[in-house]
């Protein structure tokens, strides 16, 4: 029976250790990191999402600077909240909660955002710094990903990784940390023909297609590394990408979904907020306390 890649208690035990460094510097720091989550509109599965976010910085002792504007409006004011953000010196991560309403350009929202309060890590100049191998903060859920496959000693160098989705928001920047970690990587997605024979060579098979229930059996060699990063509600209840029954024989390890990638995505963002928050108020980088979760 495979391991199973457990972000719910990866997420825990990360949300103490950031108590713990939370604490020890607040002295110094004078101040609490702070995190604003924007959210405009009213999609329910965003309303769950930021719930979920402002909960755990609660519990570890960020506070929260968001706002929840209307879904009318206009472009002008959300663009007038973000730079109000930027120059809020409690602020020390901005995220703007995607999807936005019909009639908002989210490219000249996010690239507003200044990228060193980038909480999400998705700034264009952010994952400028992800392709040179250069510090800046990292997209929250591959970033996630790669601290659940160190935290189980899943080992990458070498590796036949294979990433199935192609976005901006994972798929591509997963095949770069996976790269960085000495991974030969291939990246898959809807116009690859015979998925099954690229899926079947890999050692650690990352699957963010976006489409329920895609991937079984047929997709998995025996003893392979599964992350599902995909999730959906369905009639049945939740489901990811992969279908979990089919595969967990055959992997040697695989996430769960719900509670596999899912925390580990919220998690990282308290990182991303905390390390800015540690530079920005005097941390010494020789001495960060998240430097294992960094680049």
């Amino acid at each position: 029976m495979a391991t199973r890649l457990d972000g719910r208690q990866l997420a825990n035990e990360l949300e103490q250790r950031l108590q713990g460094v939370i604490a020890t510097h607040l002295a110094e720091a004078g101040r609490p990191p702070g995190l604003a989550v924007l959210r405009v509109g009213d999609d329910p599965a965003s309303g769950v999402y930021v719930t979920h976010k402002e909960k755990a910085c609660s519990r570890i002792g960020i506070t929260n600077h968001g706002a929840h504007l209307a879904s009318t409006t206009p472009q002008a004011e959300v663009l007038a909240q973000i730079e109000r953000l930027n120059a809020d010196p409690a602020v020390d991560g901005i995220l703007v909660q995607l999807p936005l309403p019909a009639g908002l350009d989210e490219g000249p929202l996010l690239a507003a955002i200044d990228p060193a309060k980038d909480a999400d890590g998705l700034h264009a100049l952010n994952l400028g710094h992800l392709l040179k191998g250069e510090p800046g903060p990292r997209s929250c859920t591959p970033a996630g990903v790669m601290a659940l496959l160190a935290r189980h000693g899943v080992e990458l160098a070498g590796k036949r990784a294979v990433v199935v989705g192609r976005s901006i928001l994972v798929g591509q920047p997963m095949a770069l940390m996976l790269q960085a970690a000495n991974a030969t990587v291939t990246v898959a997605h809807s116009r690859t023909q015979d998925l099954a024979s690229i899926t079947r060579q890999a050692d650690v098979l990352v699957v963010a297609a976006g489409k329920p229930l895609m991937l079984g059996a047929e997709h998995v060699k025996a003893g392979a590394v599964v992350v599902d990063v995909g999730i959906h509600r369905t009639e049945s209840g939740l489901c990811g990408d992969v279908r979990f029954a089919e595969v967990e024989p055959i992997a040697s390890a695989i996430s769960p979904v719900p509670g596999g990638v899912g925390p580990m995505t919220v998690t990282l963002l308290l990182v991303n907020t905390v390390a800015s928050w540690w530079s920005r108020t005097g941390g010494a980088a020789s001495a960060h306390p998240l430097r294992d979760l960094l680049p």
